[in-house]
């Protein structure tokens, strides 16, 4: 019997870290209700989660992420350092795939930006448009700055404060609502979705929805005639500020940001089959993508 939605959030919410020694391929990595039409999808962990470890090898080996460019061109903003200091670690994934032809391979993600950096050569790109957030953001986002430094500069009990402080809030979530709206989901039924449409959460969207590793994967896979074949993510660099992640453990997609809309952009997986072995011995290649066909 299908989940509703609130049995899958709260499966999700009572799921435990899953730590490197416990994963298997038959994990169940990430899931979500559909409502359109009401069943859960998911994914497992499958040969992704090879592929995971072989990624964490890349990682340790290059000291970098962008490891698919030769050294002398390499970005100082995609070094691992970044990972270590007060920004903190944070998530990625890789995606296994089989494609129209049968053929296999991978895809590989790293949550929101990194060091500022939507994109970075090996690893697939944002669900929205980069220049087409930042042309919307980066404006908008001075001029809340430019407020809170007039805030600033004012004494605590400055009439002008209150308002000034309204006029910051309003710009902020008006903000957030026009680039939520820039971000249009598919699935594999061949269906697009803005994701305030099929977002499942209480309240609003959090922010970052859609910007994690998972619907990162699927949306690009959904896009490009791959199949899903397994799903896994994990933690690199610094703990969290909370304790809560740590390097090398692996996570089930997160209940807040993930599961609400994954639910929508899984549908349509059913009956594809989740078999299908990827070549392990290939390396991801420039395109964040290994094949057996080249």
């Amino acid at each position: 019997m299908p989940l509703s939605f609130r049995g899958c959030f709260d499966y999700f919410h009572a799921m435990p870290c899953i730590v490197l020694d416990s994963i298997t391929p038959d994990t169940v990595t990430c899931a979500g209700y559909c409502r359109a039409c009401g069943r859960e999808h998911l994914l497992h962990a499958g040969q992704a989660l090879e592929l995971a470890r072989r990624l964490m090898g890349q990682l340790e080996e290059h000291g970098r992420i962008d490891f698919d460019v030769p050294q002398a061109e390499a970005d100082p903003r995609f070094g691992l350092d970044y990972l270590n200091g007060p920004a903190r670690g944070q998530m990625f994934g890789v995606l296994a795939y089989r494609d129209a032809r049968g053929h296999t391979g991978a895809l590989k993600a790293f949550s929101c930006q990194y060091n500022g950096a939507w994109l970075v050569p090996g690893w697939v790109p944002p669900v929205v448009d980069a220049q087409v957030f930042a042309r919307i953001h980066d404006p908008v986002e001075r001029r809340i700055k430019a407020l809170g430094r007039e805030m600033g500069a004012l004494p605590a009990v400055d009439p002008r404060r209150p308002a000034l402080k309204q006029q910051r809030k309003a710009l902020a979530q008006q903000n957030m609502k026009d680039l939520h709206a820039l971000y249009q989901l598919h699935n594999f039924r061949g269906l697009t979705r803005s994701m305030a449409e099929v977002f499942l959460g209480p309240g609003g969207l959090p922010t970052g929805t859609g910007d994690c590793c998972a619907p990162k994967l699927v949306q690009y896979a959904a896009r490009n005639g791959l199949t899903p074949t397994g799903l896994v993510e994990f933690y690199w660099g610094r703990e969290n500020s909370s304790g809560t992640r740590h390097q090398g453990e692996f996570y089930p997609a997160c209940p807040e940001r993930c599961a609400p809309i994954l639910g929508f952009m899984l549908c349509g997986l059913e009956g594809q089959g989740r078999g299908g072995a990827v070549d392990l011995e290939r390396e991801l290649d420039s395109n964040g993508v290994t094949t057996e066909d080249r």
